[in-house]
C-alpha cells in the first residue's frame, strides 16, 4: 500500500499540487498538514502516515522538504521505516528506497550528510583551539568571579567555613568551588 503525506508551511497555501501528485503516484491514503513548518518534528498528520504504514508499505511524499527540513532528521525517519521493512519514495527528487538504485541514493545522501556533520565539527575544534591559542577563554563562563576565589581561599585558610558551607554561600557546587580553587 502506498501512504502519501503532504504539508504546507502557512494555512494561506493549498495543498491540491501535492495532492494531485500524490494520487497520481498511486497512493492508497494521503495524511496532511497545512500550516506547520517542516522543522516541526511532531506533526498529527506524519504521525498518522507513520502509524499507517506496515510492512512492505511505502511512504510517498512530492519533495523531500515536505517531510522535513533537516537531513538528520530525514535520514533517521527513513532509516526506521526501513526497520519496519517499509519504503520511502520521494516524487520530485526520484528517490525510492524501494529499488536498489533508490537505496544507493539514499545512502549516498547520509553519507554526505556524516560527511558535512564531521566538518562542522572539526571546524569548531579547530576554532576553539585558535581563540585558546589568542588567550581567549572558550566554553561556558567561569561559575566564580575571581573575588568569590579569593574569598573562598581567605575563609578556607583561616578555618572560618568548611568547602560545603562555602559552597552553599556563594551558590554553587562543592565540586565546582574545589575546581575553581585548584590551579589548571
Amino acid at each position: 500500500m502506498k501512504i502519501g503525506y503532504a504539508r504546507v508551511s502557512t494555512d494561506e497555501q493549498i495543498l491540491d499540487l501535492q495532492m494531485d501528485a500524490l494520487k497520481a503516484a498511486g497512493c492508497d491514503v494521503i495524511h496532511t498538514d497545512t500550516g506547520i513548518s517542516g522543522s516541526t518534528v511532531e506533526r498529527d498528520g506524519l504521525s498518522k502516515a507513520l502509524a499507517a504504514v506496515q510492512d512492505g508499505d511505502v511512504l510517498v511524499v512530492w519533495r523531500l522538504d515536505r517531510l522535513g527540513r533537516s537531513l538528520a532528521f530525514l535520514i533517521d525517519l527513513i532509516a526506521r521505516l526501513g526497520e519496519r521493512k517499509a519504503g520511502f519514495q520521494s516524487l520530485t527528487e526520484a528517490i525510492d528506497t524501494t529499488t536498489a538504485g533508490g537505496r544507493l541514493v539514499f545512502h549516498m545522501m547520509g553519507a554526505l550528510a556524516e560527511f558535512e556533520r564531521s566538518l562542522i565539527a572539526e571546524r569548531t575544534r579547530e576554532g576553539m583551539k585558535a581563540a585558546k591559542r589568542r588567550g581567549k577563554h572558550v566554553g561556558r563562563p567561569p561559575a566564580l568571579s575571581a573575588e568569590q576565589v579569593a574569598f573562598a581561599k581567605r575563609t578556607l585558610a583561616a578555618g572560618e567555613e568548611t568547602i560545603s558551607g562555602l559552597a552553599s554561600i556563594l551558590g554553587v557546587d562543592r565540586s565546582t568551588l574545589r575546581r575553581s580553587l585548584t590551579p589548571p
